[in-house]
C-alpha cells in the first residue's frame, strides 16, 4: 500500500510544474506478454485478463488527462480542484504496474543460497557457489526483465562511506608498544583484526595494514574504481554474464593465491543487482535476494543489510540439512527473520532445508527406531528422513512464531513452513525426481504470490480510477441543490467528531503495549548483568576477542561480520523487553483485521462510518447529483485511508527499534571511552568500562527512558495518522463542495470515458469469476490425470 501515500496529507494546492507533463509511454503488447512466460496456461489467462483490464484503464485515464489538459491549457488560473484532479490522474497513469515482491534467502556462508537461486532460475553455476576458497561477498538481487540482454549493476560504497570504514579499520589495527607478548599473540589471532587486514591488503596491497589512515587516503587502490561508483555489465547469454560477474561477487579466502583485477575492489562493493533476460521460470516483478552472513562492519552496508531484510515480504531461512538441528548461526538467522516480521514488511517466514539428498545410510539405519518399515534404498531413507525433518522443524518453527506473533497471525496458519530441497539432485536426478527436490514447489509458491498481488493491485487500481472518472464527469454538472452547503457543513462536523473517536480508539489500541513494556523493563533491570556477562566473557578467555571487543565499541555496541556471529550489546540487554512486548506489538501492527487489538480495524471503522454517512445524507436529503458525489466521496475515502497502511508499516520499524536506539545513545559515551583504551590488559579494562557504564546508566533510568521513548513514538504515530486524515479529508470535502467555492469549471466532455470506465469496473467481478473457474478446472484435471512422478533414473 506504500504507493498510495501520495494521497495522505495531500495539500489542496498541488505544485504546477508537472501539470502538463506527458504521461509515460505504455509497454508494447509483445513486451507485456513476455512477463507471463513463467506461468502455466491457466494462470497466464488470468494474468492476461488482469493486464488487459489495467491497460484499458490506463488508456481511459490517459485520454481523460489529455482532454482536461487541453480544456485548461490557455487559462490564466486553474481552479485548485482541477489541479488536484489532473495531478491525481497523472499519478495513477504513471503508477507502476506492480511493486516488486522481495523474497529474501537468508543464511550463513555455505548454506546453499546461491545454489538454490541457480536451480530456481534454471541457470547452473550462474551465481558463485561457496566452496573451499570462495563465497558470496555481498547482497545480490536477482530479478527477471523484458529486455533481450542479461545485465548486472555493481553498486560501490561512496568515497565518504569508504573513508568512514577506513578510519575504523585503521583504529582497529592500531598498536602500541605497551602490549605484552601474550596480548600481542591474542591480538594477532583476533578474527576482527584478520578481516581488517584482509580488506586493506586486498584494496591497497601487502603492508597496507601497517599504514596510517592519512597514508592510505593518499594511496592508490589496486583496482579501478569508476567515478559513478556503479559498474554495469551486459551480456547476450547467462553464462557470459556469469563469467564477467564472477570476480566481483566472489570473495577469495584469506589464504587464496589466485586473484584478478576485479577482486581487488570487493571490499568496496555495497550490493549487486542482476536482471535476467525474459525468464520462463521467474516472473517479472519477483526479486530473489541472496543475503549473506549477519551484517557488515561498514555502517552503510550493515544498514542496507538490515533494510534489505525489512523490505522482504517473504523470508526463507536457508540452512543445510547437517546444520538445521542446532548451532548458534542458524538460531541467530531465524531470530533475525522473526524480528523482520515485527519491524518490516515480512508476512511469511519459512525454513528451507538445503542439500536434502545428503545422508549417510549406515548411520541413519543404526539410529533409526526399531519397528518401522524396512528401508530398501538410499532414496527411501532420504525421503523418510526429509519428512521427519519437516514434521519436527515445522513444530519448532511454529512454537517460535507463537512466542513472537499473535495467535491468529497468518504466518502461523501457513500450510508449508518447512521445505526440504536439493539443488544438486534437481540437476542430476540420480536419487530424487524433480518434484521430490521441491524446487518446482518453491516456483509455484512464487507464482501464486505474484498472481494474488496482481489481482489485488488491479482491483484497487480500477476501483480508484472509476472514482476519479466519477468526479471528472461531475465537474460539468451545471448546478447544485440550494441546501448543498448545509449538507457539506454537517458532513464536516461529522468528520471532526469521528476523528476524535478515532484518536480515542488508537489510544486504547496502543495502551495494550503499556503493561508488557513495563514488565519487560523490570525484567531487563534484573537480568542485564547476566546477559552482558555472557556477551563479554568467552570460554577461551580473551584469545581471539581482544580487537573484536574494540570493534564492538567503535561501532557503538555492534560488531557485524560476513563470517562471524553478530554481536549487538544494545539488543542483547533489551531482549527481555522484546520478549514481553513482541506478541502485543505484532498484534497492533498485524495485517489481518480480525480483532480490536489491531490498529487497522479502527481505521477501517472510521472509513466505514464516513462512507455510511455519505450514503445516509444522499438518501435522506436527495442530492440531485448524488450518484456522482456520493460515489466519489466513498471511493476517495478508501484511497486516502488505504494509503495510511503503508505509512503505518514504514513507521513501525522506528517504533520497534526505539528501545535499542535509546539504549545505544545512552551508552555511547562508555563505548567511546572503551574504544580509546590501549596497552596492557586493554581487553579487561574495556570490559570494565562497559560494565560500569551500563550499571551507571541503568541506575539513572536507562531502561525507563527507552520505555518512554517507545511510548513517545507510538504517540507520534497517532498524531501523524490523525493529522494526515484531517488534512486529506478536508481537501476531499473542499473538492466536493458547491461551485461557490470556486473549484468547479466547465471542462471537456468525458462522458464516453466515464462509460468505458464503468464497464471496466463491472468487468472486475467477471475476471475474478473466470479465474476461479479456470483454477477449479485445473485442479479437477490434476486429480483425474495419472501422476507425473516416475521412478528416478537410478538408485544408490
Amino acid at each position: 500500500m506504500a504507493e498510495m501515500e501520495y494521497l495522505v496529507g495531500q495539500e489542496p494546492h498541488p505544485v504546477d510544474d508537472d501539470l502538463f507533463k506527458e504521461p509515460m509511454k505504455k509497454r508494447r503488447r509483445s513486451d507485456r506478454d513476455q512477463r507471463f512466460r513463467a506461468f502455466p496456461s491457466v494462470e497466464q489467462s488470468a494474468l492476461k485478463e488482469y493486464e488487459k483490464l489495467e491497460s484499458r484503464t490506463r488508456r481511459v485515464l490517459s485520454n481523460t488527462y489529455q482532454k482536461l489538459i487541453q480544456s485548461v491549457f490557455l487559462d490564466d488560473s486553474i481552479p485548485n480542484g482541477v489541479k488536484y484532479l489532473i495531478n491525481r490522474l497523472l499519478t495513477l497513469i504513471e503508477k507502476p504496474p506492480l511493486d516488486p515482491i522481495y523474497i529474501g534467502l537468508f543464511g550463513s556462508t555455505g548454506a546453499g543460497k546461491s545454489s538454490l537461486i541457480n536451480a530456481i532460475i534454471q541457470q547452473a553455476m550462474f551465481l558463485p557457489v561457496s566452496g573451499e576458497s570462495i563465497c558470496t561477498s555481498c547482497v545480490v538481487q536477482v530479478s527477471s526483465g523484458c529486455c533481450e540482454q542479461y545485465e548486472a549493476k555493481i553498486h560501490l560504497l561512496s568515497d565518504q562511506e569508504w573513508k568512514e570504514e577506513l578510519k575504523n579499520l585503521t583504529k582497529l589495527l592500531h598498536r602500541t608498544e605497551e602490549l605484552g607478548r601474550e596480548e600481542a599473540d591474542e591480538w594477532d589471532r583476533d578474527d576482527a583484526v584478520e578481516e581488517a587486514i584482509w580488506k586493506l591488503r586486498t584494496l591497497y596491497g601487502d603492508g597496507a595494514e601497517r599504514k596510517s589512515y592519512e597514508a592510505l587516503l593518499r594511496a592508490k587502490p589496486k583496482g579501478k574504481i569508476p567515478t559513478s561508483r556503479i559498474i554495469t555489465l551486459k551480456a547476450e547469454e547467462a553464462g557470459e554474464l556469469s563469467v564477467k560477474l564472477d570476480p566481483y561477487i566472489r570473495t577469495k579466502r584469506r589464504d587464496w593465491d589466485g586473484e584478478s583485477a576485479e577482486t581487488h575492489i570487493w571490499p568496496l562493493i555495497k550490493h549487486v543487482e542482476v536482471t535476467l533476460s525474459k525468464s520462463e521460470l521467474i516472473p517479472e516483478g519477483v526479486v530473489l535476494v541472496d543475503i549473506p552472513g549477519t551484517g557488515d562492519f561498514n555502517s552503510k552496508r550493515d544498514e542496507m543489510w538490515k533494510k534489505t531484510i525489512d523490505k522482504c515480504s517473504v523470508i526463507w531461512v536457508i540452512s543445510d540439512v547437517e546444520r538445521v538441528s542446532g548451532g548458534r548461526a542458524h538460531e541467530d538467522l531465524l531470530n533475525e527473520s522473526l524480528k523482520a516480521c515485527q519491524r518490516g514488511f515480512c508476512r511469511d517466514v519459512a525454513l528451507v532445508v538445503t542439500k536434502a539428498d545428503k545422508l549417510h545410510l549406515p548411520e541413519y539405519l543404526r539410529e533409526r527406531k526399531v519397528g518401522k518399515q524396512a528401508i530398501q534404498s538410499q532414496r527411501e531413507a532420504v525421503l523418510e528422513r526429509n519428512e521427519m525433518i519437516k514434521l519436527q522443524r515445522n513444530r519448532i518453527l511454529k512454537e517460535k512464531l507463537k512466542r513472537k506473533l499473535p495467535t491468529d497471525s497468518k504466518a502461523l496458519g501457513a500450510s508449508d513452513l518447512v521445505y526440504t530441497v536439493s539443488a544438486q539432485e534437481y540437476w542430476q536426478q540420480a536419487l530424487l525426481t524433480e518434484e521430490e527436490t521441491e524446487i518446482p514447489k518453491l516456483r509455484e509458491y512464487i507464482r501464486k504470490r505474484l498472481l494474488d498481488k496482481k489481482r489485488r493491485m488491479v482491483t484497487k487500481y480500477v476501483t480508484e480510477a472509476f472514482g476519479l472518472l466519477l468526479l471528472t464527469d461531475s465537474f460539468n454538472c451545471p448546478e447544485n441543490p440550494p441546501n448543498e452547503h448545509l449538507h457539506m457543513s454537517g458532513l464536516r462536523r461529522f468528520v471532526e467528531e469521528q476523528v476524535q473517536l478515532l484518536e480515542k480508539a488508537i489510544d486504547q489500541c496502543f495502551a495494550h503495549i503499556a503493561q508488557p513494556l513495563h514488565e519487560g523493563v523490570r525484567n531487563a533491570r534484573t537480568s542485564y548483568r547476566r546477559i552482558l556477562g555472557a556477551c563479554l566473557v568467552r570460554s577461551r578467555g580473551n584469545q581471539g576477542f581482544h580487537q573484536t571487543l574494540k570493534a564492538v565499541c567503535l561501532k557503538n555496541g555492534i560488531y557485524a561480520s560476513r563470517t562471524l556471529p553478530r554481536i549487538d550489546l544494545n539488543e542483547a540487554i533489551t531482549q527481555p523487553i522484546y520478549d514481553q512486548i513482541d506478541p502485543v506489538f505484532g498484534g497492533i501492527f498485524r495485517a489481518e483485521r480480525s480483532t480490536g487489538s489491531a490498529l487497522m480495524p479502527h481505521i477501517d471503522t472510521f472509513k466505514h462510518s464516513l462512507q455510511e454517512k455519505m450514503t445516509e445524507i444522499g438518501i435522506r436529503n436527495g442530492w440531485k447529483y448524488d450518484n456522482y458525489k456520493k460515489s466519489f466521496l466513498i471511493q476517495e475515502i478508501s484511497a486516502i485511508l488505504g494509503g495510511l497502511e503503508g505509512y503505518v508499516l514504514r513507521k513501525k520499524r522506528r517504533i520497534y527499534e526505539s528501545l535499542t536506539t535509546s539504549v545505544q545513545n545512552d551508552l555511547k559515551p562508555c563505548y567511546e571511552e572503551a574504544a580509546q583504551i590501549t596497552g596492557k590488559k586493554a581487553c579487561e579494562k574495556m570490559k570494565d568500562v562497559i560494565r560500569r557504564g551500563v550499571d551507571r546508566q541503568v541506575a539513572e533510568g536507562m531502561f525507563e527512558r527507552a520505555q518512554e521513548r517507545m511510548q513517545h513514538q507510538f504517540q507520534q504515530l497517532k498524531n501523524g495518522i490523525t493529522e494526515k486524515v484531517k488534512g486529506s479529508i478536508a481537501t476531499m470535502l473542499t473538492l466536493a463542495s458547491p461551485q461557490g467555492d470556486g473549484l468547479y469549471k466547465e471542462l471537456a466532455d468525458v462522458g464516453s470515458e466515464y462509460k468505458e470506465m464503468e464497464k471496466l469496473h463491472r468487468s472486475l467481478r467477471e475476471v475474478a469469476e473466470n479465474a476461479g473457474l479456470r483454477r477449479g478446472m485445473q485442479e479437477f484435471l490434476l486429480r483425474v490425470s495419472p501422476s507425473k512422478a516416475g521412478p528416478p533414473k537410478a538408485y544408490i
